[in-house]
């Protein structure tokens, strides 16, 4: 991976980390949307956190709309984010 930021929608949209991320549990789920948005789920809570993201490399900062940051790390096509570890979804 490149560490070029993914800025525009286009670009976004190839991005191979676009799309649903879950816990093993089904629990937290993680939409990264194309457009560089994400919704994350939370048990029965739709929309539970919602933002705009951006990836570099392997590292991912997020924004969320009521002001707080994170960022997390995909390591072997695993996401490490918050102290949770969110798989791809098939």
């Amino acid at each position: 991976m490149n560490n070029q930021p993914v800025t525009s929608a286009g670009a976004r949209q190839n991005h191979p980390y676009a799309g649903m991320w879950i816990t093993a549990d089904g629990y937290v789920r993680h939409n990264l949307l194309p457009n560089g948005r994400y919704d994350e789920a939370r048990g029965n809570r739709e929309s539970a956190y919602r933002g705009r993201y951006e990836v570099r490399g392997d590292h991912i900062d997020y924004w969320d709309d009521t002001g707080f940051t994170a960022d997390g790390e995909f390591i072997d096509g695993v996401l490490h984010h918050g102290g949770m570890i969110l798989y791809r979804q098939k």
